[in-house]
């Protein structure tokens, strides 16, 4: 009996533990962008830090969507509707697909612009380096999230890492001293933070890091200050270059 209640403490304790993750996240990103898009019409003096193309508000439905359907899978497996998370797993994976698209597209609007990205002073074609790799990891550990489903302690940790990476667009955006003068790096050390918490959670739960945490987190916190390296060479410019002219 004592063995049956510990499982069933350690279930119910992980359930909660992701499902605060994926509602936390959600409100950093709603706060983040409340300014711009999800408050855009109580903020007008904020116009200018929003994007003018119509194209944005498309994308900004399909990752605000990502973040919804990430509470509502983490909420539906804590309250043990399997059936159901696994019904919009598919649907996941596609608007994965879907975002990685938009995602791309959207920075390059971003880096074709003749002022680049807004609100930021780097040359466009340099940091078209940043929100590419964000969505290069997000896109490899959802794949890999799909592919090891059936590994659910695997499927989850990529899962969030995956979200983690996408994060720092909306933490730069909160208007609060810290990320200001802190720029894109404060934004990544913020979004670390929840790495740190699931790292934390796995030394708790585990006392080791599951293989997942360790690799993809690894592979996060790296290509971090990396592709600011990246973003200076010529063969990355040349690059960028060559795909913002696919725009036309």
């Amino acid at each position: 009996m004592s063995v049956t209640l510990s499982t069933l403490s350690s279930r119910s304790s992980e359930r909660a533990f992701y499902t605060t993750m994926a509602v936390c996240i959600a409100v950093v990103v709603f706060i983040g962008f409340s300014r711009t898009f999800f408050l855009r019409f109580a903020f007008p003096g904020a116009s200018e830090y929003a994007a003018p193309e119509p194209f944005f508000y498309v994308h900004g439905v399909f990752f605000a969507a990502w973040f919804a359907l990430l509470v509502a899978q983490t909420s539906f497996i804590g309250s043990g509707r399997v059936r159901l998370h696994r019904r919009f797993g598919f649907a996941g994976v596609a608007l994965a697909g879907a975002m990685v698209a938009l995602g791309a597209i959207g920075a390059l609007i971003a880096a074709r612009r003749p002022g680049g990205f807004i609100g930021l002073t780097q040359p466009p074609l340099e940091f078209l380096a940043i929100p590419i790799f964000d969505l290069l990891l997000f896109g490899v550990f959802v794949a890999l999230a799909a592919l090891w489903r059936r590994d659910v302690q695997a499927h989850k940790r990529l899962m969030l890492i995956a979200t983690i990476n996408i994060m720092e667009a909306a933490i730069v955006r909160i208007p609060v001293s810290l990320v200001e003068n802190g720029g894109v790096l404060m934004a990544f050390w913020l979004a670390d933070v929840f790495l740190a918490a699931l790292v934390l959670w796995d030394v708790v739960s585990l006392k080791r890091l599951h293989a997942v945490t360790l690799w993809a987190g690894v592979a996060t916190v790296v290509s971090q200050p990396l592709r600011f390296e990246i973003a200076r060479t010529d063969a990355w410019l040349a690059f960028a270059g060559w795909a913002v002219g696919l725009l036309g």
